[in-house]
């Protein structure tokens, strides 16, 4: 977890505590050491965080404190409108729930004059008018996975109905207007490929994480992405199909 986040969940935590927290209390709920949290303690405390404490008791944030308001500009809410909209149409239920509720604490905190970009948008997204044909492909869990690092067994099928086998290493999931891939090292192929979920036939979550760290999977499969791109811009190709595109399924 990134101190900065660190820092913004210590505050939450103890805006929800009935009483006072430990610091042994707060390193249990984080996964953090005691002596971290002492630093993160003193660091709020230095930016004028109303937080009390005291030897054997714990800390306490005084009543009536907030997070600063977010100052944002009607361009700003516009995108985050658009952006919500689009997740709300094409995204997993999860991600879904969670564009929707971006959106009502945005509105709870935006200034009076910025209300209408909310409520009365100029901009929206066309409804998915397609039925889904990954339905019964559990996305959340895929993007967990990804994030975890942990290896996927999946049975697939290409483009030609061709059926395969294969693990593979999950580090990103897609989402596009009428499909959705999981980005993925191959262990079969021994390399970079993507799967459309509507092809998935079967998919077991495997407990075991994969030896590769996962943001250096995707800065190497960004880089082949970007160089790949660069190579046909020079020779006056295109991409012709995202689920083709640098992968292959073979």
């Amino acid at each position: 977890m990134r101190r900065a986040d660190r820092l913004f969940e210590i505050v939450q935590h103890l805006r929800r505590a009935s009483g006072p927290l430990t610091a042994a209390a707060i390193a249990a709920e984080l996964e953090t050491s005691r002596r971290s949290v002492y630093r993160d303690i003193a660091a709020l405390i230095a930016q004028r965080v109303p937080i009390r404490g005291e030897a054997g008791i714990g800390y306490v944030l005084e009543r009536g404190f907030d997070m600063p308001p977010l100052m944002l500009t009607s361009d700003e809410v516009e995108a985050v409108v658009l952006g919500a909209q689009w997740v709300l149409v094409h995204a997993d239920d999860a991600l879904a729930r969670a564009a929707a509720d971006v959106l009502a604490k945005v509105a709870a905190i935006i200034p009076e004059g910025l209300r209408p970009a909310m409520e009365d948008p100029a901009v929206i997204t066309p409804p998915n008018w397609g039925e889904r044909l990954d339905a019964g492909v559990d996305v959340a869990r895929l993007r967990a996975w990804s994030l975890q690092g942990r290896k996927l067994w999946i049975r697939y099928s290409d483009g030609a109905g061709q059926e395969s086998e294969r693990m593979i290493w999950p580090f990103l999931v897609g989402y596009m207007d009428r499909v959705r891939v999981v980005i993925a090292w191959c262990e079969l192929r021994q390399g970079f490929r993507m799967f459309r979920t509507d092809r998935l036939l079967r998919v077991e979550f495997r407990e075991e994480r994969y030896p590769e760290r996962r943001s250096t999977l995707r800065q190497k499969w960004l880089t082949m992405m970007r160089e790949r791109r660069e190579a046909q811009t020079a020779s006056g190709k295109t991409f012709a199909n995202m689920d083709e595109a640098g992968t292959g399924h073979r």
